[in-house]
């Protein structure tokens, strides 16, 4: 029977740490570390005894338990990390979503004459994954929670979807340079907490080196606000140095300085002082996506209450704009569209 590979790949990583665990002192032996590389022992016997059972469904449905457990453990992990990120960090944080965001946002528009908008220019394949190893090391000290984390970053990633490539240079690059490891799938969730720690020293650093007080970031958007358009552009200047240190580059064209009155574009919204508007992009998309469900619901392939429930939800983040008559018209405009009712 040829082996499966799950099993080979899990076999492979205990072996090559045993020897790092058998190197450690006793009294690091028993931290989570140690817990988590005893569920993936559990797994791994779990895996090969699943190999010559009759009923494998049975047995791997028992391995949820050491999954469970395993997950758990990560989240403590995560948990841990996550006491580091200051308030005005957003996504993939319990409490810290979207529509938090742009309350946030809209309170400084609202109290600012200025603001500066930045995206980081190709964020995701541009993480430096040593860079991001070194950021973990700063917090966790302990080497098994280390090696399940470089595990992830490595092995997990590798094997997800492709990135696309980066060839940014910086100051003091070689000929090297090119064969640092760069990149993180967009969409998984470890991703998204990963690319948060990325920003979390470059977050202290604007709010406790630069002493901006009104500054909000989602994932790689943010942005900065002030009555002065100098100070921003002081701003602009020190945070494109602190950056590089990162290997990341703001956005040319789509990072740039407006006042407020003109509005600022954030997480699907065009925000004003004075009233909050659905980009157009956003409202085509949504638009094209009810006519679509209703081309569903019309051939059987999902029921009215199913079309209803997701277009509701659509509609539930409009409500966060002033878009009770935009929201209406939608209802009564889009013709035979049976998933609207």
């Amino acid at each position: 029977m040829s082996e499966l590979s799950i099993i080979q790949k899990t076999y492979d990583l205990i072996k090559w740490y045993i020897p790092i665990l058998n190197r450690l002192p006793r009294q690091h032996k028993f931290h989570l570390g140690s817990r988590t590389i005893d569920t993936l022992y559990s797994i791994l016997e779990g895996l090969i005894t699943a190999k010559y059972s009759q009923n494998k469904q049975t047995q791997l449905e028992n391995l949820n338990i050491s999954l469970d457990i395993l997950r758990y453990q990560t989240r403590l992990l995560f948990d841990f990390i996550e006491t580091s990120f200051i308030p005005d960090s957003y996504s993939n944080r319990i409490g810290y979503g979207t529509h938090k965001a742009i309350r946030r946002f809209t309170h400084f528009v609202q109290s600012s004459e200025y603001v500066l908008q930045c995206d980081i220019q190709k964020y995701f394949p541009s993480i430096d994954r040593q860079i991001l190893k070194n950021i973990l090391r700063q917090k966790i000290k302990c080497p098994q929670t280390l090696w399940l984390i470089d595990l992830i970053i490595d092995l997990i990633i590798d094997n997800s979807n492709d990135q696309i490539p980066v060839h940014d240079y910086f100051d003091g690059d070689d000929l090297f340079t090119s064969l640092r490891r760069r990149g993180l799938p967009i969409g998984n969730l470890t991703s998204q907490f990963f690319a948060n720690v990325y920003l979390n020293d470059f977050d202290h650093f604007v709010k406790e080196k630069l002493k901006i007080k009104k500054y909000i970031r989602y994932v790689d958007d943010f942005a900065f606000f002030s009555n002065h358009s100098t100070e921003l552009t002081q701003v602009r200047q020190s945070i494109e140095t602190y950056l590089a240190t990162l290997r990341l580059k703001i956005h040319p064209i789509k990072s740039q300085i407006f006042t407020t009155k003109q509005g600022a574009n954030f997480l699907g919204f065009r925000i004003f002082p004075t009233h909050i508007r659905v980009r157009s992009n956003n409202l085509r998309i949504g638009k094209k996506r009810i006519c679509l469900l209703n081309q569903a619901v019309n051939l059987g392939k999902i029921s009215v209450s199913t079309a209803n429930l997701s277009i509701l939800s659509w509609f539930a983040h409009l409500a966060h704009g002033d878009t009770w008559q935009l929201r209406s018209h939608i209802c009564f405009s889009v013709k035979h569209c049976k998933a609207v009712k």
